[in-house]
């Protein structure tokens, strides 16, 4: 048995990938009526929800505060392998939420043999209920959440990063990852959920900047594992 496969944290995660499914449905629905849409694709949308984010990205955030927006169970696992295969002791959460994907990468430096989780949540209730989570999960000692912007909250991390996960605001992508790069070890591992931002794809694409890059098999959520290889 490893912390993942506990009941402590098993039975909390069912529980939680429950009530996300239940929270997101809503949200879920109106983004598929919206693609659905006569002449809509997914690029449309990708398009407004990023016009939006760059009008006000604390303003969109803030109308998806009720929405859990979590990882899916298959997706958690695979974080969960990933931070175990880089033998994480340092990882950096962009987006917290509810604190679902937090718990996934938490279970993986215990039993790593320790280290720190920071993450960076903007909305007040979501950081209350991921720390809540957290301790529900005996995870809590191993994770620091950092209430605010993560253009603010990131820019001191004490340490070098192993693993940085990017799932907040889509238009913020490549500005979190600047300000985390000169922390990032080489063999670093950079996850970014829904990265659809052309310009974090453009970046992560260019062997230039120091990164080897791909999109995950993923029917179109547009996720992205990228390493720092130098």
């Amino acid at each position: 048995m490893n912390t993942l496969t506990s009941p402590r944290v098993s039975d909390l995660l069912t529980a939680l990938h429950r009530e996300a499914e239940t929270s997101d449905r809503a949200h879920v629905a109106e983004m598929q009526a919206k693609i659905a849409a006569p002449g809509a694709s997914i690029e449309g949308l990708v398009a407004d929800l990023l016009a939006d984010e760059r009008a006000d990205y604390r303003a969109a955030y803030r109308d998806r505060a009720d929405n859990s927006l979590a990882v899916s169970p298959d997706y958690g696992r695979f974080l969960y392998a990933i931070a175990r295969a880089r033998g994480a002791t340092m990882v950096v959460e962009f987006g917290t939420s509810m604190g679902i994907s937090t718990i996934y990468l938490a279970a993986a430096l215990r039993d790593n043999g320790g280290g720190q989780l920071i993450g960076s949540e903007m909305e007040p209730a979501k950081v209350t209920r991921a720390r809540a989570n957290l301790d529900e999960a005996g995870l809590a000692d191993l994770v620091e959440i950092r209430a605010g912007d993560a253009l603010e909250t990131l820019k001191d991390l004490g340490g070098d990063v192993d693993l940085l996960l990017v799932d907040g605001a889509f238009s913020l992508y490549l500005q979190v990852l600047k300000l985390v790069e000169p922390r990032l070890k080489p063999g670093a591992v950079i996850l970014g959920e829904n990265a659809f931002e052309p310009g974090y794809q453009s970046y992560v694409s260019v062997p230039a900047n120091g990164y080897v890059s791909f999109a995950l098999p993923d029917a179109g959520r547009g996720n992205a594992f990228t390493v720092k290889v130098s």
